[in-house]
């Protein structure tokens, strides 16, 4: 017998429990999630941030970085980058209010016409790198800087600020504006007080009245988009496709992968993701400021990797990218709760990075067989 029939097939090779273990995306996500719940429950369990008010503060400021980590985990695992996320949050905002408030058309019009912008330039993004060649670093960077300047410009040049309010009054009996900015499910906490079932939801300002009102939209964008781009990533041959454009580009077109048109697709959805939060976010504070979402391009980028996506493409979880943006949440409220100084919050953000990506690359290397 040669020692060719002897050696064993790798496709046939049994792989450990503890290797399946480490090779998940979700890992180090899992881990810091556990981590982080169970140092703030020993150092701020007593200061509120665990009854329902509290709760629902860290829920929804995590659900904000959950709509953009799934957009940009979607385009890492595609093998791209979109630094211009943060600058479009302002853009979309900006844009809102002045179709809205300034030139005094519907709110539903607004929101839809912006949606559309959103995703041409999206599209405009992903055509330019698909078409170059160019690093899709370098392609969005300027439109981080062409975004940001026109959502400054534009308010300027018009209403000569770069705030614009009114939104909520303008809003007011539209049928589009609660689907971004109202809540759902006031009558279940309702009857929750009026039972007296769980105590902590009758502690509000008046007795029987619920401190918690209802569950902000943003968080049921937050599920229904992380639920959507799971499934798709998970369970579609489309998601195939995403795995092995960012995967081996070259290696997917000659199998018949239309890699050039799903990158392009991840760009308009990162565009999306956005454009959704800068909508909410609009409709949450009632006005639009040419600063909103600074930095956030970033965020989405450091949820991701935490989430255990590979920079390199081809690797990673929305799941995984959900629980990272859960960790900033915790932590952006719990710093508070605990009475610590907020500006460690970009402490702990490079912190975290830094460990992130040495255990991605850890993971990359079991995973190729390097040393």
């Amino acid at each position: 017998m040669s020692s060719t029939d002897t050696a064993v097939d790798e496709r046939i090779k049994e792989t450990s429990k503890l290797r399946k273990a480490l090779i998940r995306p979700e890992l180090g996500a899992i881990v810091g999630v556990i981590a982080v719940f169970a140092f703030f429950i020993v150092f701020a369990g007593d200061s509120g941030m665990f009854n329902a008010q509290g709760f629902l503060n860290w829920s929804t400021v995590s659900a904000q970085f959950v709509i953009i980590a799934v957009g940009a985990c979607m385009l890492m695992i595609a093998g791209e980058f979109d630094l211009s996320v943060g600058s479009m949050i302002g853009f979309a905002g900006m844009s809102i209010a002045l179709i809205s408030v300034t030139l005094g058309w519907p709110i539903w019009v607004a929101i839809l016409l912006t949606f559309v912008l959103c995703l041409a330039i999206g599209a405009l993004n992903g055509l330019i790198v698909v078409r170059t060649g160019l690093p899709s670093f370098i392609v969005t960077l300027a439109f981080l800087f062409i975004l940001r300047g026109f959502t400054i410009f534009f308010p300027q040049l018009i209403e000569r600020r770069t705030i614009i309010g009114g939104i909520s009054d303008v809003a007011e009996g539209d049928w589009l504006a609660p689907v971004f900015g109202g809540k759902i499910g006031g009558w279940f906490f309702d009857w929750l007080a009026s039972m007296d079932m769980i105590d902590v939801f009758t502690r509000g300002t008046r007795e029987g009245q619920p401190i918690v009102n209802g569950i902000p939209m943003l968080i049921i964008w937050a599920l229904g988009l992380m639920i959507v781009a799971h499934v798709v990533l998970t369970r579609t041959q489309f998601g195939n496709w995403i795995f092995a454009s960012g995967g081996d580009a070259q290696a997917a077109r000659y199998v018949g992968v239309p890699v050039n048109r799903v990158k392009i697709l991840m760009f308009m959805f990162t565009a999306f993701c956005g454009c959704v939060f800068a909508t909410c976010q609009v409709m949450e504070f009632g006005s639009a400021g040419a600063d909103r979402g600074l930095l956030k391009e970033f965020e989405a980028i450091i949820a991701v990797v935490i989430g255990g996506a590979l920079l390199t493409g081809g690797y990673g979880s929305v799941i995984g990218a959900a629980l990272g943006a859960l960790i900033f949440g915790v932590v952006q409220q719990g710093l508070f709760f605990a009475g610590v100084e907020s500006s460690l919050f970009r402490v702990f953000l490079g912190v975290i990075l830094l460990f992130a990506v040495i255990l991605n690359t850890y993971i990359r290397r079991i995973i190729t067989g390097e040393h």
